[in-house]
């Protein structure tokens, strides 16, 4: 009898100890997977084969209003916002895909259903394109059937409660990092996207996101002890350039 409580308490803790692991996050997807680069569908691909949780991705709209799939805010010198996507035709990644365009990508996904997707829209200059982007973006989304898989995040804040408008339905986390955890709850947000410093600098907040029953997910994470560190805080996600190491 001693033997099986003993048993059965170790299996309980064990359950337990794996609740509470955190999720992975493909950061820019599984780019440095062999013959990926970074917001390419061949790193959305290589994170859903590694069995990451999610896989992020950059999303800006461009003047002909084509949401397109990329991280910096210009590209051969001139801000996306204010590019064609007929000008960015013949521009490939480094893996040589060319620049993937939001629906193409999101056909992709339709065949991988086990994976979450991250959408971040960028900071668009003009506000007014902003608005259009999101709402571009959730009826996508939408229609296409993935708006149960999607969690939206941003810098701008204006982005993330035009997200918040929209799709009630969906998580919604803030990436600056200024708002403090009763703030996030009052405004709506399903939690803090915050850079791991901000955790590391208050080790109490991981703690007050969860008593207002927030999540708390941290970026980006790639060195093992770091990562370790992340795990130790509680967090529930963790976004990472390595998403192998913590897979494993």
């Amino acid at each position: 009898m001693k033997r099986t409580t003993t048993l059965l308490l170790s299996l309980l803790l064990l359950t337990t100890t794996l609740s509470a692991q955190p999720k992975v996050i493909a950061h820019r997807g599984y780019w440095r997977a062999e013959g990926s680069a970074q917001n390419s569908i061949k790193s959305f691909v290589a994170a859903a084969e590694l069995g990451c949780w999610g896989s992020e991705f950059d999303v800006w709209l461009t003047a002909d209003d084509q949401l397109i799939l990329y991280h910096d805010d210009s590209l051969g010198g001139e801000r996306v916002e204010k590019l064609n996507y007929t000008d960015l035709a013949d521009y490939r990644l480094s893996n040589g895909e060319p620049l993937p365009l939001l629906v193409d990508f999101l056909r992709v996904a339709q065949q991988y259903p086990d994976i979450q997707l991250v959408f971040e829209l960028k900071g668009h200059h003009n506000r007014e394109r902003e608005m259009l982007a999101v709402k571009l973006a959730v009826d996508m989304i939408e229609q296409m059937g993935l708006a149960h898989r999607t969690d939206y995040i941003s810098f701008s804040h204006a982005a993330c409660k035009e997200f918040i408008r929209l799709a009630p339905q969906n998580k919604v986390f803030y990436l600056r990092g200024e708002l403090t955890a009763g703030q996030l709850l009052d405004e709506g947000f399903a939690g803090a996207d915050y850079h791991g410093g901000i955790y590391v600098g208050n080790p109490k907040f991981v703690d007050e996101l969860h008593k207002r029953g927030l999540e708390a997910n941290i970026w980006t994470i790639n060195d093992p002890s770091d990562q370790r560190r992340a795990i130790a805080l509680g967090v529930d996600y963790i976004t990472t350039d390595y998403p192998e190491l913590l897979v494993k």
